[in-house]
């Protein structure tokens, strides 16, 4: 992998030398001209798929750049739309001119019309709604026009304003509702003051959402515009700005530089919403959730600097720094409403949602280990320092030193990461071997191995995936089963993402470069193939036992995307199956027989279908009386599945003995496990999991028994 990596940036860095990509250029003295022109010449050299920049890539980019802009229709005009759609099939034109005429003309109109709208909220909210008027709100804004007038503008924002307030007001009728049977004395409030109540709370919330919308930049929408040209190359090809490129970073190794604590922007306040277990501000014990920063100071620096009032992420910058530096911090209190100057010593914070966790549990006498993968996570700096590899391979040898008998590894929901973090983790569970084939435009597929003898795990393993389990879920599920060497529980397929991207500095390729960071370009370079020579594209991994679950039936895989590569398939690598291959085809068997009249996972597939009736509805009533009606017979459907909430597996899930010892200081930690523990034991597909690592295990036992019988047959006679 790494070879094909330097191999393909040697080769754009050739190309690029006979390129003068230079900001001091007379013909690209803006850096958005600049900025199209190198991201399109790195797509057009590095994409696996590249395009043709003509007249049907323009009218694409045209149209899921409105939709970016304005998906709901409800800024945009008719007649500004028509002065836009002199650029339809022109834009190919403009990338090639390095113009952005069009995008600038885009981002005039949409500021004004924004501007326009705010007042229209606020107006039209300033009066009662009548709830006995028989009219419908339209939620297909795909298939919607744009309005033509004024008056249309303000009754799209009129229709969407009562229908959230109609909710909320509902959902006061039914809490006062619910106090007066709990205490016949109690005075329910009248329906004016319960609707002025509701009608406050849309208030509130479109001016949250105002206040995100002004907190964006001509630089915001214009990466909008930049990747409504990149999608347009696959749904997984992206542009980073530089503060975009730094969150990825954080999210890629789990780990960031600052004082440990989450921040929002309400109105013009900078607050806290989260104090970060085990980092400064949790250690400090002087900030808490729902303070204020109103003022920072670099300790370097003589004067503070105000941030009331800043963009969020500008506020984030200046708070954050490297490990060991100082930052003076004036706070507002929550509680006693107090001001106070705080100092922090920033250091090096680990998100511990994006790692891995483990758990032991008992069931039937035999013990288990459960692992959750959110992400294969690495450290981009460092990758020996920090990767899901070698956290999950440290863990496995803490859950045998107390006696695990089989592994469940649960990658639901897991989107994927490093590619050679996969590798490693494969790796442990087989001796040696190819783990997944990668192949670039033009270029021999690649196999990439795993060379260590050394198994980790050799005992009964069964993996958890759902529709999002995506990427690196798939390759290291995909060569489990392969291998035969796991049971895949789960969804029908998985999501079906068979790309491989890299990211790509765009400042690399700059010479004499004065106008600041330029971010970074994720780009699709590579497909992976199964082992066998399949590919996951599309089609996802198929479960070897299939266990629906609520969001079976909702379009959220590779397939519903906008733009994804086709399926293909390439020649298998050489492999040889899993030695006890056969105790997990029986154990399929056994599991299948047992879920086939399983009650509670009929009643999930009922409701996954049910899901799929809601999500797809677009017409709904602004009337109050049928609002009820159609509340209440939702009501009556949505009973059928509270049977789900009180199901529990009585089982009961420990943390290892080192974690064990962290919870004597870290009590959010113990917190966050006993949730999760919690839900282990409320998990039906955790539960089957294993039941099949029992059956495996019990039939591992039996063919040895048999073997060794045979054995013993042969040397008789």
């Amino acid at each position: 992998m790494k070879r094909n990596i330097k191999l393909i940036a040697v080769l754009l860095l050739m190309a690029a030398a006979s390129c003068s990509f230079t900001t001091k250029s007379e013909n690209d003295p803006n850096k958005d001209k600049l900025l199209i022109d190198l991201i399109t010449y790195v797509l057009n050299q590095g994409h696996y798929d590249a395009k043709d920049i003509n007249d049907q890539f323009s009218a694409n980019v045209y149209e899921d750049y409105l939709d970016n802009i304005d998906a709901s229709k409800r800024f945009l005009y008719a007649s500004d739309v028509e002065k836009l759609n002199q650029y339809k099939n022109q834009l190919d034109d403009e990338i090639k001119a390095k113009n952005i005429d069009f995008f600038n003309l885009s981002y005039e109109m949409l500021n004004k019309r924004m501007i326009e709208a705010k007042g229209y909220y606020s107006e039209i909210l300033a009066e009662p709604f009548d709830f006995t008027i028989d009219e419908e709100i339209n939620a297909d804004y795909e298939h919607l026009n744009y309005v033509t007038s004024k008056e249309e503008m303000k009754k799209r924002w009129e229709d969407q304003l009562k229908f959230s307030t109609l909710i909320t007001y509902y959902d006061l009728k039914e809490d006062e509702k619910a106090k007066k049977e709990d205490d016949a004395a109690y005075e329910m409030k009248a329906d004016a003051e319960l609707e002025k109540q509701a009608r406050k709370s849309t208030m509130e919330s479109f001016d949250r959402f105002y206040g995100m919308i002004d907190d964006l930049n001509r630089d915001d929408y214009f990466t909008l515009y930049i990747n409504s040209i990149v999608e347009e190359y696959d749904p997984h090809s992206y542009y980073f700005a530089p503060q975009q490129k730094d969150a990825f970073d954080i999210r890629m190794s789990g780990k960031l530089e600052g004082i440990g604590a989450r921040l929002v922007k309400d109105k013009d306040n900078i607050t806290i919403n989260e104090v970060l277990s085990g980092g400064p501000a949790w250690r400090s014990e002087q900030l808490e959730e729902g303070d204020v920063i109103l003022k920072v100071q670099q300790e370097d620096e003589e004067e503070a600097v105000s941030i009331v009032g800043m963009r969020l992420g500008d506020a984030v910058e200046l708070i954050k720094g490297p490990k060991d530096s100082k930052v003076i911090l004036t706070v507002r209190k929550k509680l006693r409403g107090n001001i106070e100057e705080i100092t922090l010593v920033r250091d090096i914070i680990e998100l511990e949602e994006t790692y891995a966790k483990t758990s032991m549990v008992e069931k039937d006498g035999q013990k288990f280990g459960v692992i959750n993968l959110p992400a294969f996570y690495f450290d981009t700096e460092d990758y020996e320092s920090k990767n899901a590899a070698t956290d999950i391979e440290n863990d496995i040898k803490e859950l045998k030193k107390s006696g695990m008998e089989g592994l469940v590894l649960d990658l639901r929901n897991n989107g994927g990461g490093s590619l050679q973090t996969v590798v490693d983790l494969a790796g442990l569970f087989i001796k040696t071997g190819p783990v997944v084939q990668v192949k670039s435009n033009g270029v021999e597929q690649e196999v990439l191995k795993d060379d260590n003898p050394e198994v980790v795990w050799d005992g009964p393993l069964v993996i958890l995936v759902n529709e999002l389990s995506a990427s690196a879920s798939e390759i290291l599920a995909a060569a489990m089963q392969d291998y035969k060497r796991a049971v895949i529980i789960g969804s029908e397929q998985t999501y079906g993402k068979g790309t491989v991207q890299n990211l790509v500095d765009l400042n690399r390729w700059l010479r004499n470069n004065d106008l600041g960071d330029m971010g970074a370009l994720k780009i699709t370079r590579q497909k992976f193939y199964r082992v066998n020579g399949g590919s996951v594209q599309l089609e996802g991994v198929k479960s070897d036992i299939v266990m629906p679950d609520r969001y079976a039936y909702v379009e959220i895989g590779e397939k519903d995307q906008d733009n994804p590569l086709p399926w293909d398939k390439i020649e298998s690598a050489k492999y040889d199956y899993w030695e006890n291959y056969k105790a997990n085809e029986e154990a399929i068997a056994n599991s299948k027989n047992r879920l086939s009249n399983n009650a509670e996972l009929l009643i999930i597939d009922k409701q996954a279908k049910w899901i799929k009736t809601q999500s797809d509805e677009n017409t709904h009533t602004l009337n109050y009386e049928k609002y009820v009606a159609e509340a209440e017979k939702n009501k009556n459907i949505a009973k059928e599945f509270e049977v789900l909430k009180d199901y529990n597996s009585n089982l009961t899930f420990n943390s290892l003995p080192f974690e064990e010892k962290l919870f004597v200081t870290d009590t959010t930690l113990k917190e966050k496990r006993d949730r999760w523990h919690e839900n282990l034991s409320k998990d039906l597909y955790v539960e089957e999991a294993l039941n099949v690592l029992s059956d495996i295990k019990t039939n591992s036992m039996a063919g040895s028994k048999l073997a060794d019988a045979k054995k013993a047959e042969r040397i008789k006679n």
